[in-house]
């Protein structure tokens, strides 16, 4: 068996042409990204009408989504030219920890939106007093906690295991699933714990999404007018948006045990939620939220 000291991301297949192609996709798509989520959080900093819980949450949102698509895209950028497309395990393991601790973070905030969104319908009165500034603080510390407690989890997995023979992953980034593909020793284990992490990352928030837009519905169901109910489902249209496409990409790719193979389908639906998505989630929001369009045409002129 042959030891070696890093890891080789194969990335996507194709020539020049297509390695050209993707990267010109890749870059402009991280360019926006990183635009439109800085332009999120100045804007929700700069206007004193949007210093409210929701869109407290909807800035962390946009915070994680620039960390983690920073956290991928430049040097899945860098490999497209790359001849040797190494990376060294301190850099695979760093890239596995910030990727799944602001993921991780990411699927526990969006439950935690929407729980700010059942208290607002449903408790309008009580609201103010539920939802204060240090609640809320608190509700984000406890995603990042959770975010942290799981990552460390995975990346001990990786720093425990012993590689030999192909350093080549299949994939371009480092995730836990071809990692441990590679290992010498039998990692049934690990793979079989990274399987119910991913199940308590999707299902815990994906329950308190669902329990807390069960209620929301039959609340803005008893509202009498048709205006009223449009409001009201119009507050929740954008989180709901932002949710789908989030648990979709998610659940397809780790929701089942061994969810990275040969396959190179599965590169590209990764490619989704770690470079489509966190361009997505600012579009939606602008496009759809009155307030914040209103505050960015203020911050414009």
């Amino acid at each position: 068996m042959v030891y070696y000291q890093g890891f080789v991301l194969e990335g996507f297949e194709g020539g020049l042409e297509t390695q050209a192609l993707l990267f010109a996709v890749f870059l402009t798509l991280y360019m926006v990204t990183v635009l439109g989520n800085l332009a999120m959080i100045v804007v929700i900093n700069l206007d004193a009408r949007l210093h409210s819980p929701m869109y407290f949450f909807l800035k962390n949102l946009s915070f994680l989504d620039l960390c983690y698509s920073s956290v991928i895209a430049p040097n899945a950028l860098a490999n497209f030219f790359s001849p040797s497309k190494v990376i060294t395990f301190a850099g695979c393991a760093t890239q596995l920890f910030f990727f799944s601790l602001l993921v991780t973070t990411e699927g526990f905030l969006l439950g935690v939106m929407a729980y700010d969104r059942f208290m607002a319908i449903c408790s309008p009165l009580h609201y103010p007093i539920t939802m204060t500034p240090g609640i809320c603080v608190q509700l984000v510390a406890f995603s990042f906690a959770c975010g942290f407690s799981i990552s460390v989890v995975k990346v001990y997995f990786i720093s425990s295991a012993t590689f030999c023979g192909s350093n080549v992953l299949n994939h371009f980034f480092c995730d836990i699933s071809p990692i441990l593909k590679l290992a010498c020793t039998d990692f049934s284990t690990a793979e079989l714990v990274d399987f119910v992490l991913a199940f308590i990352i999707l299902v815990f928030p994906l329950v308190a999404t669902v329990l807390s837009y069960g209620h929301i519905t039959l609340a803005v169901l008893r509202i009498p007018s048709a205006t009223g109910r449009l409001r009201a489902f119009s507050t929740c249209a954008s989180h709901l948006a932002v949710v789908t496409i989030f648990y979709m990409a998610m659940i397809f790719m780790y929701v089942r045990p061994q969810a990275i193979d040969s396959r190179s389908s599965n590169k590209f639906i990764s490619a989704v939620y770690t470079v489509l998505t966190p361009i997505i989630n600012p579009l939606i929001y602008c496009l759809r939220n009155k307030e914040f369009k209103a505050a960015l045409k203020k911050a414009l002129r």
